[in-house]
């Protein structure tokens, strides 16, 4: 049966309409689609740069706590050598005095040796055996003599006294040095551990910068991956709209053929009836000639 048999011409007009619009449908749905693919890619590597940045993340931030406890320790150790510094520094002074009293302890003649006595009764016997002098002189010389003799002596007699002072003496001084040594020893590790604490800070600054960066880094990569997700919605969206329009014109399309169809078999009524299958065949054609023509993919 001919094709206006089944279709009037604005039904034809209309469901020409209808197909143009499908393939128009079609071509935005094909187009966002690939779109839409593009950025579901898109996100995916976004989401993947998150995961490497945050696995990066994780070593600074180790890092810095490890630092933060060697930091917490340092300051234990300083507040230690302080304690030791000080008690080194009390002991210096302690050793000072030690040393002051012992100087004190006996009187400056006490502390002539007998050898540099001898040695200057020595020198003053060279004087008067190879100079001339006049009387006055030598008598002096002679009376000077006779005062080293007896405080010679004197030396002598008090020998064990002097050596007892001077061990004192020399006990003090080894002390005193060997606590400014100690002194000067907590001194040198109370700034070496200050310096390598500093050193940690500006470590643990350092790392908390890098770490900044990529926590900045990551809220970035989120908010591009938002705004692509949201970009993603948006397509789906156009795309829903998109669908039931042309789910509406398909719709459209079936309701018009049904109609025709209606009408064909009230014609073949009045006509005559035809066979099931005659009309079966017509109506199928019919349809396939119509998809053909307003095919649309969805």
């Amino acid at each position: 049966m001919p094709r206006r048999a089944l279709l009037s011409d604005e039904q034809e007009r209309e469901d020409r309409d209808d197909r143009d619009k499908l393939r128009s449908l079609d071509a935005k749905l094909r187009s966002l689609f690939d779109r839409r693919e593009e950025l579901i890619v898109e996100v995916r590597r976004i989401s993947s740069e998150q995961k490497s940045i945050y696995d990066r993340r994780q070593v600074p931030q180790t890092e810095v706590e490890q630092l933060y406890e060697e930091h917490h320790q340092l300051g234990k150790r300083i507040a230690e050598l302080r304690t030791a510094r000080e008690a080194a520094r009390k002991k210096v002074e302690d050793a000072v005095v030690q040393v002051r009293e012992a100087r004190l302890s006996f009187a400056p003649g006490e502390r002539v040796r007998p050898d540099q006595i001898r040695k200057e009764i020595a020198e003053l016997e060279l004087r008067q055996q190879t100079r001339a002098l006049p009387l006055d002189e030598e008598n002096a010389l002679i009376a000077l003599l006779r005062q080293r003799s007896q405080e010679l002596k004197q030396a002598e007699a008090r020998t064990a006294v002097v050596a007892s002072h001077q061990q004192k003496l020399k006990e003090a001084e080894a002390a005193l040095t060997a606590a400014r040594e100690e002194f000067a020893r907590a001194g040198k590790e109370l700034t070496a551990a200050k310096a390598d604490r500093d050193s940690k800070m500006v470590a643990v600054r350092e790392k908390l910068e890098v770490a900044g960066g990529l926590i900045a880094t990551l809220r970035e990569k989120g908010r591009a991956r938002a705004e692509t997700i949201a970009k993603i919605d948006g397509i789906s969206r156009e795309m829903d709209g998109l669908e039931r329009e042309a789910r509406q014109l398909l719709a459209r399309s079936r309701s018009r053929r049904e109609e025709a169809r209606r009408m064909l078999r009230a014609y073949a009524h009045v006509r005559g009836p035809p066979s099931e299958e005659m009309l079966a065949t017509t109506a199928e054609a019919h349809l396939e000639e119509l998809l053909k023509r307003g095919k649309v993919t969805l």
